[in-house]
């Protein structure tokens, strides 16, 4: 154990506590939705008259919370950085108009300490901050012991770890209302995402801990208005428990983020546009069909598992014949010639082109791992 910079002694966290925990997922339920939770408003607080003019216009529609940027982390000095105090003042006047819950983000101790001066409803700790264990852990000691709704973002990089953690400190400062934002994650790889879903760490983490809501933000994920609907669907099918969806009355010209905003008007058509699915039907006829459908993709797992391990055995002979011949492990045409023909291939199976490329990079990486232990020895 070990003292805090606040003079407090911190000691592990052990997950179980939060396994199987609903109290998490109390402060979902009192909303006594029958829709999936919506958080809606501007990337942006830009002026009181914007604020206002986009909370009138979500207040009879499906959003249950107003969300505005108060202050903008900038990748580089100069930008826009947000207005700072004086829009807690219009989130406030907003909810006192419309009745809508208020959410921003925080990013400092210093953002949220304001933030319960103006009694903001709902926090959420940004994807640069979660990245940061230091700057967590000072908004877990400044907002302990809070019945705020707090959400974290996960973090830019694909680590579920460091997603996990910021909600460790949370949970471990006695926040009973958390909540998680999949985001999506910086990559240096040109896709057609803003950030890549990386779709399989929000599932782990939902199978880990099914009480912790979870909810979807696709304006970051695609940096894209036109592909919002698409996203947040995918994440309803996969039994998402909300949405966080920047929108604007003049998404042109926004402050930030235009092109991923939408209009009021866009963003109800995309609640009539959206199926939730049921999470399961017991009906013996589904149960039937579904027994049959899984076994066989049981099967079809095994054989590709087999086929798999098969192509590494062929991998560790290549190694012995590089060794042999002092050649090295990685030969960069050959890679390239192997990954242009596997997606014309994977195209005629109906597979995308980004999905081939992760699939292969995986199994060239793997390929490479089995050599150098062959080459290295």
């Amino acid at each position: 154990m070990a003292p805090s910079a606040s003079g407090r002694v911190r000691v592990g966290i052990n997950l179980e506590n939060m396994e199987n925990n609903k109290e998490m997922r109390t402060w979902l339920n009192d909303f006594n939705l029958t829709h999936p939770l919506v958080i809606a408003g501007p990337c942006s607080a830009e002026t009181e008259e914007q604020v206002l003019k986009i909370a009138h216009e979500l207040k009879n529609s499906d959003v249950s919370i107003f969300r505005a940027g108060i202050w903008k982390p900038r990748t580089r000095p100069g930008g826009f950085e947000g207005v700072g105090e004086i829009g807690l003042k219009w989130l406030v006047k907003a909810k006192k108009e419309t009745g809508l819950l208020m959410g921003t983000e925080v990013a400092t101790a210093a953002h949220c300490k304001l933030a319960l001066e103006y009694d903001i409803d709902v926090l959420w700790v940004g994807a640069r901050t979660t990245a940061n264990p230091f700057a967590v852990q000072e908004i877990a000691d400044t907002l302990a012991g809070t019945d705020k709704i707090v959400l974290i973002k996960n973090p830019v990089n694909p680590d579920m770890a460091l997603w996990l953690g910021g909600v460790e400190r949370l949970h471990a400062a006695g926040i009973k209302k958390l909540g998680v934002i999949h985001r999506g994650f910086s990559t240096y790889e040109k896709t057609k995402y803003r950030n890549i879903p990386e779709w399989q760490i929000a599932i782990d983490l939902q199978n880990k801990f099914p009480d912790l809501p979870l909810i979807i933000d696709p304006s970051h994920i695609t940096g894209n208005r036109e592909m919002i609907l698409e996203v947040t669907q995918e994440a309803l099918n996969l039994n998402y428990d909300g949405m966080i969806i920047e929108t604007h009355t003049d998404p042109d010209n926004a402050w930030s983020d235009a092109a991923q905003q939408v209009t009021p008007d866009a963003l109800k058509q995309i609640f009539k546009d959206l199926r939730v699915r049921k999470q399961d039907d017991e009906s013996d006829e589904y149960t039937q069909k579904m027994k049959k459908l899984r076994a066989n993709i049981d099967v079809l797992d095994t054989n590709l598992l087999d086929l798999l391990g098969k192509r590494m055995k062929v991998a560790d002979e290549i190694g012995q014949v590089k060794k042999d011949a002092n050649v090295a492990v990685l030969q960069n045409t050959r890679w390239n010639e192997i990954l242009g023909k596997m997606i014309l291939e994977g195209e005629k199976r109906g597979l995308t082109e980004e999905f081939v490329l992760r699939m292969f990079k995986a199994i060239h990486q793997e390929s490479i791992g089995h050599q150098e232990k062959i080459v290295n020895v």
